[in-house]
């Protein structure tokens, strides 16, 4: 069955602006789904806090229990409408939406220095109190574990990627180019 809805996903690096790409969608008309509330949801019923490190050990638990597409397959279920899909770190997960009509991955980067002080402002547990606890933390991302996160693979994957170095202002143009 042929369908014009439109499927974005996000990756990219920690308190790159995936968010904030999310939002900004989310205002033209997209419905918003990430795929690390499959974990959230997971750890709820758990009674875990939603850690960094508790977002990453449970992601990849689920990943080796049920399949490394596993958080996409859940999402999918409840995608109906133009949609925003975040959270995208695995390639098999990149495999199962490219299956679906009308995807597209974009990528948000930024340099380490810049996302590092964004993580200190958004108030997360980013389980990271120093510029080198952030950048270890994201090495823990880039495996090549086919049950685990492989972010740069992911990144290597997109069809578009966006360098979010600038104002918000600029950020914005540059999503409206990419539209």
């Amino acid at each position: 069955m042929k369908t014009d809805r439109r499927l974005i996903g996000l990756t990219g690096t920690n308190a790159s602006g995936k968010g904030e790409a999310a939002a900004f969608f989310k205002r033209l008309g997209f419905a918003y789904y990430s795929q690390s509330d499959v974990i959230r949801d997971e750890l709820r019923r758990r009674n875990l806090e939603p850690t960094r490190d508790n977002l990453i050990r449970e992601g990849n638990d689920l990943r080796q229990r049920f399949g490394p597409d596993i958080l996409a397959r859940r999402v999918m279920e409840k995608v109906s409408s133009d949609s925003i899909i975040d959270s995208i770190r695995n390639p098999s997960e990149i495999e199962y939406w490219r299956r679906q009509e009308n995807f597209v991955l974009l990528a948000i980067d930024a340099p380490v220095e810049v996302r590092y002080r964004r993580a200190l402002t958004r108030g997360r547990n980013e389980s990271a109190a120093s510029l080198e606890e952030f950048t270890a933390k994201e090495d823990e991302e880039k495996t090549r574990d086919r049950n685990a996160q492989q972010l740069e693979t992911c990144m290597r994957m997109a069809d578009f990627v966006i360098q979010n170095d600038g104002t918000l202002e600029k950020f914005h143009k540059k999503l409206e180019a990419f539209l």
